[in-house]
């Protein structure tokens, strides 16, 4: 988040790696940016989700 220019805070990093193996079960770590970077940090994830998809499906489609 931060070599795309957000000014991130995180959270519960310590709670989610007290639980081995259980991080989404303690809520996972959560990443927070300013109000007005909001907009902005949503649709970069979002697209590096679409991207790591897609690059999943790919490989998934070349070894058939």
């Amino acid at each position: 988040m931060e070599a795309a220019g957000f000014h991130p805070s995180v959270t519960d990093e310590i709670a989610s790696m007290s639980m081995e193996g259980y991080s989404m079960a303690t809520g996972g770590i959560r990443i927070k940016v300013p109000e007005t970077e909001k907009d902005a940090a949503r649709g970069l994830v979002e697209s590096l989700l679409n991207e790591e998809s897609s690059d999943t499906n790919e490989a998934s489609l070349s070894q058939e």
